[in-house]
């Protein structure tokens, strides 16, 4: 039975953006080899809330994936075995966690999309004075 996952790691932030894409690519791709992804996000660069080997930022990812529960293991040593990933942190969702995180999604598309379809105070106002010529 598939379980679903969300898995946030931190990579060092002493890597180029080429080291760092390559290293979310790898896990990216072992995920795609036991399950399937639902949800890849990439939060970019940011403060850490306490130092983490010396270091005060990193770059944050997650992924929410659906996978048989024996996988974590192999996901989570991984982590451990990479120099790359300073922390990590893989919890199954719930019910009610998938419906909250599909909730947030949809809103979250909804505003980009009616930010893409609001209309400027010009716009309005020129199709307004097109309906009076007619």
């Amino acid at each position: 039975m598939l379980n679903q996952y969300e898995t946030v790691f931190i990579v060092t932030p002493v890597l180029s953006e080429e080291q760092m894409k390559e290293a979310v690519e790898k896990y990216r791709n072992l995920i795609r080899e036991e399950g399937e992804i639902v949800v890849d996000d990439h939060w970019g660069l940011r403060k850490l809330a306490y130092p983490i080997q010396h270091k005060s930022t990193g770059f944050y990812h997650m992924f929410e994936f659906k996978a048989d529960s024996s996988f974590v293991d192999r996901l989570e040593t991984e982590y451990r075995r990479d120099e790359r990933i300073i922390r990590f942190l893989t919890v199954r969702m719930d019910k009610y966690a998938i419906e909250y995180s599909e909730k947030k999604r949809a809103a979250k598309e909804g505003k980009s999309e009616a930010a893409e379809g609001e209309k400027t105070g010009d716009e309005v106002e020129t199709e307004t004075e097109e309906k009076k010529e007619e």
